[in-house]
């Protein structure tokens, strides 16, 4: 099985490499990864079967990282190698999820890739809720035939939701996503203002609010040729928040 290592601490890498290399039936890669979004370009290039990944990274973090890994087709095991025992939940104990506490011991290694199985989101949910700091991304994925593509949320304009498929609206262009709108409104309700019941927007992104010539109103994005329709019920609560901004 195939292991790929993530942790911004080339030291600890290294000590995790000397260590798995003695578990019988495991092969760790060559390829290494220091962040979140490492761990998970090298996961699609070399689709291990495990990921020891540390929770606290620069970047993206371990959780975040996660999260995404799961989107894949053939999402790996994560087991998170951590120095803050405050993050361990039991929730875990179904070993779901592995969890090891730092300095890894080689029994407590071996038991992990042993007994570790697919990540979900449930589970990582329940993990983020613990944690200071990392429960909100920092990116929005798509799967596309090149797999996971990652939209930093700076470079979000707005969500729009059409039928069964939300899309979302970038600086880079536009990609269909699995999150619904009221997913993304309950994470992300202070950066953006639902205007409608299929549309999201970026606070950063609002330019300005016209009325229409039959009375309905239109708000205008940053970067956006097309303009969206403003509910009726959404009008006030957006003139509120232009007053703000």
């Amino acid at each position: 099985m195939k292991v790929l290592l993530a942790d911004d601490e080339p030291l600890a890498r290294d000590r995790l490499r000397r260590m798995v290399e003695l578990c019988e039936g495991y092969e760790v890669l060559d390829e290494e990864a220091s962040n979140g979004e490492q761990a998970i370009a090298l996961s699609q290039r070399f689709n291990p079967d495990v990921v020891l990944m540390d929770i606290r990274m620069p970047g993206m973090d371990g959780m975040a990282a996660a999260r995404h890994l799961c989107t894949l087709r053939t999402p790996p095991a994560v087991i998170f190698c951590t120095a803050y025992g405050e993050y361990a939940i039991e929730a875990f104990e179904v070993q779901a999820v592995g969890y090891l506490l730092k300095p890894v011991r080689q029994e407590a290694l071996q038991k992990a890739l042993d007994s570790g199985s697919r990540a979900n989101r449930i589970q990582l949910a329940a993990l983020s809720q613990q944690q200071e700091g990392t429960g909100q991304r920092c990116h929005i994925s798509a799967r596309t035939h090149k797999g996971i593509e990652l939209i930093p949320l700076a470079d979000v304009i707005c969500f729009v939701a059409d039928n069964k498929y939300v899309t979302v609206r970038h600086k880079g262009g536009e990609l269909l996503i699995d999150d619904t709108l009221k997913e993304l409104e309950a994470e992300f309700g202070e950066r953006f203002v639902r205007i409608h019941r299929n549309a999201l927007v970026s606070c950063a992104a609002i330019d300005r609010l016209e009325r229409t010539g039959e009375g309905h109103y239109q708000l205008f994005l940053a970067g956006q040729e097309e303009a969206l329709q403003v509910s009726r019920r959404h009008v006030a609560a957006t003139r509120r928040l232009m007053q703000r901004l």
